[in-house]
């Protein structure tokens, strides 16, 4: 046999919550409801056309720059000098892309830094060369095009707004 559920003391239906579209009471923040809205982020200004353009120049300078210096560093301190290589890079792939708050921002030091180290793997007339057949120099080289790759896409938000707007509901 099942033992009988207690009633309720005044053995009517249960009571229901007022609804917000009555006009009811809102739920407090600490009962678990609803956080108040926050205001929507303003985009930032955005850069003139040519301003623009000069700032992707001079970060495919830079890159180009990066990768001759690297290219010098990595061999000469082995594993520091490679380590330093690549941070550097990050540094100016990652930086690039926030400065400009686009993907853009890396692509363009990463298109100077891959041109410059390509042109730096080809040998000379004279039979120079800045890279040698190392595990090192093929380090640098992958190394770069991944933290390029990195930096490209998690360098800048996706979406107007940011991460704030992405996660709103």
């Amino acid at each position: 046999m099942s033992t009988p559920k207690p009633s309720r003391a005044s053995g009517g239906p249960k009571p229901s919550k007022p609804s917000r579209a009555s006009g009811g009471p809102k739920p407090s923040r600490a009962s678990g409801g609803p956080k108040p809205e926050q205001p929507a982020q303003e985009p930032a200004p955005r850069m003139s056309t040519g301003l623009r353009v000069l700032v992707h120049v001079l970060l495919v300078v830079l890159g180009a720059a990066v990768g001759v210096a690297g290219a010098l560093l990595q061999s000469a301190w082995f594993p520091a000098g490679l380590l330093l290589s690549l941070l550097g890079a990050a540094g100016l792939f990652y930086g690039g892309a926030r400065a400009l708050g686009a993907r853009s921002g890396a692509f363009a030091p990463g298109v100077g830094w891959l041109l410059t180290v390509l042109f730096l793997t080809t040998t000379r007339p004279e039979g120079d060369f800045v890279f040698g057949s190392g595990a090192s120099s093929y380090l640098y080289l992958l190394g770069g095009m991944a933290v390029a790759v990195m930096s490209a896409t998690l360098g800048a938000p996706s979406q107007p707004g940011g991460l704030a707007a992405r996660l709103a509901k």
